[in-house]
């Protein structure tokens, strides 16, 4: 859980900094906070069977 709240804490940080940043820096830690949600997302649901 606390991976969780780390990464939405993090995606906050960038979308604040979105404004600052340049766009090639954004989309790629946009994308790695994704995908490190989703996979955090599918190993909470296969643990909960």
């Amino acid at each position: 859980m606390i991976f969780l709240v780390a990464a939405v804490l993090l995606l906050g940080v960038l979308v604040g900094a979105a404004a600052h940043l340049a766009l090639p820096v954004i989309i790629p830690a946009a994308t790695a906070i994704a995908l490190w949600l989703l996979v955090f997302a599918i190993r909470e649901r296969r643990r909960e069977h």
